[in-house]
């Protein structure tokens, strides 16, 4: 497509009328151009200017656009060269058949030995899953980032750099901003029942860093972790790189089994995700919560609660967090405003055992050199003034109504011949397919026709006899593109024999 075809292609999409703002459908169509293939890898577009000046819209609209596909990885800039379509294909959560699992570098000249990755570098590079793609239908796990109320930060981001505190611009105290740490709280024992002080908080950069700060404070390399089975990818690399031992903890429709795990070696941490398993959607009972509690009291375990999305519950009221529920300090809780807010802000938190808080913070502290300060500040005021509680509200009728366009379209193309996972709360819902049907094939040919979904058999183990399916995620997509979107991949589950 010349850069005269895609300014002809958009023109006579962009609807200036009734349409919602050029911003987010001139971000849209261009999405749906590179990952439909319209597109190529490696294309040429034109200039900012350039395609402003031929669509009639504003340069920072195009910029802006460019910038966020960028970010999401579906463009890459070339210094000096300009701006062009990334190669998406290097997916590897649907890596092609065949893929070479070798991580070594490229053979080196004659009598030159190439340097090698360490043995657990080339096992976390050769297991990674991560996507290139982060956006559109049916990305799981990404929140409507559009709906973000952007003019509400920009007013509170501006009152802190108007006159900036020079001791924000350095490195963060040991925990975080207290201002922060003060609201959080709040916030916590207010929305999610969670049993703590401003003390117990430590600021971190998202949930990774709060599993990594974790499990080095409270395990050594070769202590024994349960991960429920299937689980998110990313936590089992990250553990598996510090040296642990990882074993697959079965679950059910009440979540995380702990008696079915007896059989394993007594973990010195669980870590679960108990309001909304993932990537399942089950809810741990109260009664298997309760004997987990008991369970790790009488074995000296350690429980890490990653309470992920549980704010987004639909037709029941947010479940009371395991930590509310814990007595004895066993329960670390983790958070993030990933699915709340936007995942590019990069601010999580962990509640820590009231007994290691000041361990937590010192730990931290020491490890990562932590800053953002004015971030955290910005944060602090925008929980403080209500407006975290009012976008969650928002946002959960929004993703309310998404959910349900997506089970009308599943149910007007199947009816109900494929099982529904997971679907009152979170922001995706597992399509359970036949067992004779290759979820990464199918997650391939959707991606060839712009449809992104997740395998389900990729976040089991590489031991475990998993289950086949798709995670579709319906945070990202609107209600006016899910029956269309839907359709689309509904022809590629039919050309995979379902």
């Amino acid at each position: 497509m010349t850069t005269i075809a895609l300014s002809d292609w958009l023109l006579e999409r962009l609807d200036r009328d009734r349409g919602p703002p050029l911003y987010r459908q001139l971000h849209s169509l261009l999405l749906g151009a590179v990952l439909q293939g319209h597109l190529p890898a490696g294309a040429k577009l034109p200039s900012s200017r350039l395609l402003a000046k031929e669509l009639g819209v504003a340069r920072n609209t195009v910029i802006e656009v460019y910038e966020n596909l960028r970010a999401q990885g579906c463009l890459e800039g070339r210094h000096g060269s300009g701006t062009f379509v990334a190669d998406l294909s290097v997916d590897l959560m649907v890596e092609p058949p065949g893929a070479d699992d070798d991580t070594r570098p490229p053979h080196p000249p004659p009598g030159r030995k190439a340097p090698e990755l360490s043995r657990r570098g080339q096992a976390l590079v050769r297991g990674a899953r991560f996507s290139s793609v982060q956006w559109g239908a049916f990305m799981p796990g990404v929140p409507d980032v559009t709906e973000f109320p952007a003019q509400i930060w920009t007013r509170l981001h501006n009152r802190h750099w108007r006159r900036p505190i020079a001791e924000r611009l350095s490195y963060a105290p040991a925990g975080g901003l207290p201002a922060l740490r003060v609201a959080l709280a709040a916030h916590l024992r207010a929305a999610r029942s969670v049993r703590c002080e401003p003390e117990q908080i430590i600021v971190t950069t998202g949930t990774h860093q709060s599993m990594d700060l974790t499990a080095r404070l409270l395990a050594d390399p070769g202590d024994n972790v349960w991960l429920e089975q299937p689980c998110y990818w990313g936590l089992r690399s990250s553990l598996q790189s510090l040296g642990l031992a990882l074993h697959a903890a079965p679950v059910d429709t009440e979540g995380l089994n702990w008696s079915a795990g007896a059989a394993l070696p007594v973990p010195k941490l669980v870590i679960a995700t108990p309001s909304h398993q993932y990537p399942l959607g089950m809810v741990m009972s109260l009664a298997r919560r309760q004997a987990l509690l008991e369970y790790c009291r009488q074995n000296r375990s350690w429980i890490i609660e990653d309470d992920y999305d549980s704010e987004f519950r639909y037709g029941t009221r947010p479940i009371p967090c395991l930590q509310g529920l814990d007595g004895d300090g066993l329960v670390v809780y983790v958070g993030s405003f990933s699915k709340t807010l936007f995942p590019g802000l990069r601010l999580g938190f962990i509640v820590a055992p009231p007994g290691l808080a000041e361990a937590f913070a010192r730990g931290s502290a020491e490890l990562y050199r932590e800053g953002q300060l004015q971030q955290q500040a910005i944060l602090a005021d925008f929980i403080a003034e209500g407006h975290l509680s009012a976008h969650i509200r928002r946002m959960r009728g929004l993703y309310a109504r998404r959910r349900h366009c997506l089970l009308g379209a599943v149910a007007q193309e199947f009816g109900d011949q494929l099982e529904i996972l997971g679907d009152n709360a979170g922001l995706h819902l597992v399509l359970r397919l036949p067992a004779d049907i290759d979820d990464m094939a199918v997650a391939r040919t959707a991606l060839a026709a712009g449809i992104v979904v997740r395998p389900l058999s990729r976040y089991y183990g590489h031991d475990a006899d998993p289950q086949r399916g798709l995670l579709l995620g319906y945070g990202c997509v609107t209600e006016a593109e899910i029956a269309s979107s839907f359709a689309r991949l509904a022809r590629v589950l039919r050309q995979h024999g379902a």
